[in-house]
């Protein structure tokens, strides 16, 4: 692929990253209610997400998504009930003093990262902006297995400079709340976060 075609693939895809949208709630929900400690797992997770879609799009496998309409969907419910499993901890979790490397016991990185890939599979606005804009940067039936890995390489840099951007924000903004008061009030946002997040997937 040709270098002027991956940097207009790769400025897209930054601007549609750093969208708010429901992977970047779950993000920064996630860090204000948790703490940053398994966020880098749960990005890593949506960012193989989004490489699945990626590699559906090149494929044309759009069509198959569609044959296989009750697996996606069961998917996406999947990642709908991840979220709001983790609103339901957070708008339950006593409101203490903040400790700053989080309540993230019990949560594996395995479980964090397919939680992240459920999640963003189960958002079919990935593919739509996949088979989008591809045509328009290459012919997909003649896509090379270098210019796949490029598409692949620059999906996980884009993803990962802004995913780390949101966290590093996210890490400061929770440093502000110290007062059981405060940390009351953020569990209980940061959840309702993440149920207006599982609510937007849900929809689509």
């Amino acid at each position: 692929m040709d270098l002027a075609g991956l940097l207009v693939f790769a400025t897209a895809l930054f601007i549609a990253a750093a969208a708010p949208g429901p992977g970047i709630a779950a993000i920064v929900a996630r860090v204000l209610g948790r703490g940053p400690r398994g966020a880098v797992a749960f990005s890593i997770g949506i960012a193989l997400g989004d490489v699945v879609w990626l590699t559906f799009a090149i494929v044309g496998l759009a069509a198959l998504a569609q044959t296989f309409h009750g697996v996606f969907l069961a998917v996406k419910y999947a990642g709908v009930a991840y979220l709001l499993f983790i609103a339901y901890k957070l708008w339950t979790a006593p409101a203490e003093a903040l400790d700053t490397r989080g309540d993230t016991a019990g949560e594996s990185p395995a479980k964090l990262l397919l939680g992240g890939v459920a999640l963003t599979l189960g958002n079919p606005k990935t593919i739509m902006f996949y088979m989008a804009l591809l045509p328009t940067l290459l012919d997909l039936d003649r896509i090379t297995a270098l210019g796949y890995a490029e598409l692949v390489a620059a999906t996980l840099v884009v993803l990962g400079v802004v995913f780390a951007g949101y966290i590093v924000l996210a890490a400061r903004v929770r440093r502000i709340f110290t007062s059981a008061r405060s940390i009351r009030r953020l569990n209980k946002g940061t959840g309702a976060i993440m149920v207006g997040a599982a609510a937007a997937i849900a929809a689509r």
